[in-house]
């Protein structure tokens, strides 16, 4: 990696720190074809984007509707406003549900939510999904409510909801796009539930299902999220991954077949760790330049980065990545140790730049009256020799 420093002068305060690492432009390597109508691949540390195929187009997104059922009750489990052990009852309409993948609900039964988590995520019960809305709030408008606020909340703007389940609605819509960004969600908001979405089988009411996701049972590194399907925009999937500590996230939607979703799935996912890998540029508090400061105590300010500095490229680019420093100098002390003075653009053939801040390694207090007359007159007699 070749580093260089540059004080640039003309670039405003503002601009310097428009751009953090997890916004930044996604690394491209040798594309990959897909049969998937939309896909969409994440790497899920760094957030950088390895492959958009129209993954701003809004479909219905079928049984993938359900991670946002699913996120809503794990957050009322974290929140502690329900347990796994507690119980919602089965309304006549939740048992009348039968359309589709189903969880065999009894009418009348009280399930405990732990199993309706099972019965959602293994099962992809349409019914749990019922079920677990009713029991959340009240009714299953109330419910859908709370799924447009929270997808709202967590930046998914091209997602409405319109039922808990995914069942074919015109009225439900999403984009590959932000199904990838609600599994991020899933699994950094609530590690401590996201093993459900490993499990590949579950008993219930006597009935033994297994988990629709392909790939649980052909790779061991893949530990979830979830499939779909309609008629109208085919068959869907979700699907995290983990080797040697890096994880992947691919949305595939629009393939053929289930045996087409699982080809596809498979032949993507590998790509993605095939051609890209992550690299760390720099650890947090490491000096990348040195700056210098104008009327402080100390000449000069190191410059560095508040946190490891970790990004996704192409494997066959990471010899010709750049990091250049960039700053407005002299620094006008004083400057507080972690303020935000920079940034450090990094470049490689085939990627976006990625801007991240740049921060003071360390304390400069301001010269006194005295020492900044002397630093004045210092100045002044230098600009007129």
């Amino acid at each position: 990696m070749k580093l260089v420093a540059l004080r640039a002068t003309a670039v405003a305060a503002s601009a310097l720190l428009a751009t953090s690492l997890l916004a930044a432009g996604a690394a491209r390597a040798d594309t990959i074809d897909t049969t998937a109508t939309e896909a969409y691949v994440l790497d899920y540390e760094t957030g950088a984007v390895l492959l958009d195929k129209n993954a701003e187009t809004r479909i219905q997104p079928a049984s993938l509707s359900k991670l946002m059922t699913v996120y809503l009750l794990f957050e009322a489990l974290k929140k502690g406003e329900v347990k796994l052990d507690d119980t919602f009852p089965v309304s006549k309409e939740a048992w009348a549900l039968n359309e589709g993948s189903t969880m065999f609900v009894g009418i009348g039964d009280r399930i405990r939510v732990e199993d309706l988590i099972r019965g959602i995520v293994v099962q992809s019960g349409n019914d749990a999904c019922l079920v677990v809305a009713e029991g959340l709030a009240g009714t299953e408008q109330a419910f859908v409510e709370k799924m447009n606020a929270k997808a709202k909340e967590l930046g998914l703007n091209d997602s409405q909801f319109d039922n808990p389940h995914g069942l074919e609605d015109e009225k439900q819509l999403m984009t590959a796009h932000d199904v990838a960004w609600l599994a991020h969600h899933l699994i950094a908001d609530f590690p401590e539930y996201y093993h459900y979405f490993s499990e590949k089988e579950f008993v219930f009411n006597g009935i033994k299902q297994g988990n629709r996701n392909p790939l649980l049972y052909k790779d061991p590194t893949v530990d979830g999220l979830k499939t779909g399907h309609l008629s109208i925009s085919g068959y869907s999937v979700a699907v995290s991954a983990k080797r040697d500590g890096r994880r992947v996230i691919v949305v595939l939607i629009g393939t053929h077949s289930m045996q087409e979703r699982s080809d596809e799935s498979a032949k993507v996912l590998d790509w993605a760790y095939r051609e890209f890998d992550n690299y760390t540029v720099a650890k947090a508090g490491s000096v990348l330049a040195d700056a210098p400061v104008w009327l402080g105590q100390e000449a000069t300010v190191p410059l560095a980065v508040g946190k490891d500095l970790l990004v996704t490229l192409p494997r066959a680019a990471h010899d010709k990545l750049t990091a250049k420093a960039v700053f407005e100098g002299p620094i006008p002390a004083p400057i507080a140790a972690g303020q935000e003075v920079g940034k450090v653009v990094i470049s490689a053939p085939g990627m976006t730049d990625m801007e991240v801040p740049l921060v003071a390694g360390k304390e400069v207090p301001k010269l006194g009256f005295f020492g900044r007359m002397i630093a004045a007159l210092k100045h002044f007699a230098g600009v007129g020799a």
